[in-house]
C-alpha cells in the first residue's frame, strides 16, 4: 500500500510539473510567434527550453525534492531526456503522416499530440526518475 501511495505521489507531482511546463511552453511560443514576431522554429526552440527549465525546477523542488540528483550536470541530463521525449512525439507524427499516409489534420493531432504525447510522457517519466533523480544513489523503487 505504501508503494502505491509513493507511486501516486510521484506521478501526480511529475504531471503537475509537466502541465505547468506545457503551459509555459505554449504561452511563450504563442507570444514569440505573435507579438514578438519570431519565426516558428526559433519561437519553438526558445519556448521548449523555457518549458524544460520550468519542468526541471518543478521536479527538482517538488516531486523529487527528497532525492539525490545524479551527476554533476543534472539539468543537461534532464534536457536530454526531454529531447528524447520530443523525438518520440515527432517519430509518431512522421510514421502516421508519411509512413501510414494518414495526412488529415485530425490524424496529425491524434498521432502527435495524443499518441505521441502519451509515449513521450512515459519516456520522460522513466528518464527523469532513473537518469536524473536518484534516492540514496539508487533508482527510486516503488515496485519492490
Amino acid at each position: 500500500m505504501v508503494r502505491h501511495r509513493l507511486l501516486r505521489r510521484e506521478l501526480l507531482g511529475f504531471a503537475a510539473a509537466g502541465l505547468l511546463a506545457y503551459a509555459v511552453d505554449l504561452a511563450l511560443f504563442l507570444y514569440l510567434r505573435g507579438p514578438a514576431g519570431l519565426g516558428p522554429l526559433t519561437a519553438k526552440a526558445l519556448s521548449f527550453v523555457a518549458g524544460c527549465t520550468v519542468a526541471y525546477a518543478g521536479n527538482a523542488h517538488g516531486t523529487y525534492r527528497d532525492t539525490r540528483v545524479r551527476g554533476p550536470r543534472p539539468y543537461a541530463m534532464f534536457f536530454a531526456v526531454n529531447l528524447a521525449g520530443a523525438a518520440v512525439q515527432l517519430l509518431c507524427l512522421a510514421v502516421s503522416h508519411y509512413g501510414l499516409g494518414l495526412t488529415s489534420q485530425r490524424a496529425d493531432i491524434v498521432s502527435g499530440a495524443v499518441v505521441g504525447m502519451a509515449l513521450a510522457t512515459g519516456v520522460r517519466f522513466w528518464g527523469t526518475r532513473t537518469l536524473v533523480f536518484r534516492d540514496a544513489g539508487r533508482v527510486r523503487s516503488w515496485t519492490g
